[in-house]
């Protein structure tokens, strides 16, 4: 009984001592709080701290909260049909790739010389019709002085020659992939093609490339396949915006005997440890080539993430791959006349000349405000421009 009355005391101390603690506290807590600088400096961090959307979602009741979390499980399901939405699209895609390829096979037959297009079909007026016109007659006028004086007559090459060599060289995306020693094979790239995957196959397209025969390799068709994904992330859903490309899978070029432009020997000396004496080898490296675009660097499957530099490589290799299939395929001519590229410089130089117009309203105005402000305020031109 004795040691119970003891545990008692005790724990009834410690309740005491607990309490005055507490006491204590509160009453130091209400001296801080009644110090004037003290809440100077607690509402000046107060006003600095940033007011960002979630910042005011954590204010916010719990009910409110419980809401807003219900609206988000909506969100993921409209993220999961946006998916299916864009899978019928893909399918739309394959469907209209075949009306299109009649017209792309003749298109291939003119580029190649294997047909010859109707008077029909040549008929074309430009918006500068007159001026060609006039440039016509005169060129026509120094053809028949020509043609007096015994000049020889004009050739009339096969088909268009080096049609998709030019628009390699005119898109800049594709001319920084094209080294010298490139350009005399594609020179033979005679068609390029966008191939969709089949019903009911994962979602995919694949870019054909046809060579004529060549000193080059043996292969006819080089392919690049690009597999997609068109579905929200399980640990993301709100990031879908659309399909993306995942991965991609190249082809092996069968290059002819000291053809392959993708490696170069290099000569390397060895000195012996021991003897002291030196040997040169040969060694191959890889080298610099658009030709390395059907070698592509493999996406793992195994959850291993890549270096930057091959993340960065794998980004620019879906960036081609997708110009190529929304962009260069579709509307292959106005690329080799340059036109489809002076239409995407028109735009863009049209929006930054928007936005330097409306930054020269924006000074002007400025300006005024100044000069109806009294002396003592524009004598700080800087911190009014900052504001």
């Amino acid at each position: 009984m004795a040691d119970n009355s003891k545990a008692e005391d005790v724990a009834s101390d410690s309740v005491e001592t607990a309490k005055s603690t507490g006491d204590k506290k509160e009453k130091l807590a209400d001296q801080v709080m009644q110090n004037p600088q003290v809440l100077a400096a607690l509402q000046e961090r107060l006003d600095n701290a940033p007011h960002t959307p979630s910042s005011y979602i954590e204010t916010l009741p719990k009910a409110v909260k419980r809401r807003i979390d219900a609206l988000k499980q909506l969100q993921v399901k409209c993220a999961h049909i946006e998916a299916k939405f864009y899978e019928e699209v893909h399918d739309l895609e394959r469907k209209y790739a075949a009306l299109y390829q009649p017209l792309f096979d003749k298109r291939r037959d003119f580029i190649i010389g294997a047909a010859e297009p109707t008077d029909a079909e040549a008929e074309w007026h430009s918006e500068n019709e007159e001026e060609e016109k006039l440039a016509g007659d005169l060129k026509n006028k120094v053809v028949i002085e020509e043609k007096e004086a015994g000049a020889a007559e004009e050739t009339n090459p096969r088909g268009i020659p080096d049609f998709w060599f030019t628009i390699f060289r005119n898109v800049d995306m594709l001319s920084e992939l094209v080294q010298e020693y490139d350009e005399p094979i594609l020179k033979h790239l005679q068609d390029i093609k966008v191939k969709f995957s089949e019903p009911g196959q994962p979602m995919s397209f694949t870019l054909e490339f046809y060579f004529e025969s060549n000193d080059y390799f043996t292969n006819s068709l080089l392919t690049k396949t690009y597999k997609m994904k068109s579905e929200p992330d399980k640990t993301d859903p709100f990031s879908f915006e659309g399909p993306e490309i995942i991965d991609c899978e190249g082809c092996t070029i069968d290059w002819k005997k000291g053809k392959n432009v993708t490696v170069k020997t290099i000569k390397k000396k060895q000195k012996h440890k021991g003897r002291g004496t030196v040997r040169t080898i040969t060694k191959q490296v890889p080298n610099d080539s658009f030709f390395n675009f059907f070698s592509p660097i493999k996406v793992s499957g195994d959850g291993e993430t890549l270096d930057e530099d091959s993340e960065c490589t794998l980004a620019i290799d879906f960036e081609v791959g997708h110009f190529f299939r929304e962009r260069i395929v579709p509307r292959a001519v106005l690329y080799f006349t340059g036109e489809a590229i002076e239409d995407d410089d028109n735009f863009e130089e049209g929006e930054e000349g928007e936005e330097e117009e409306l930054e020269g309203e924006e000074e002007g105005e400025e300006e005024e405000d100044a000069e109806s402000e009294p002396k003592k305020d524009a004598s700080q031109p800087a911190e009014c421009k900052q504001q």
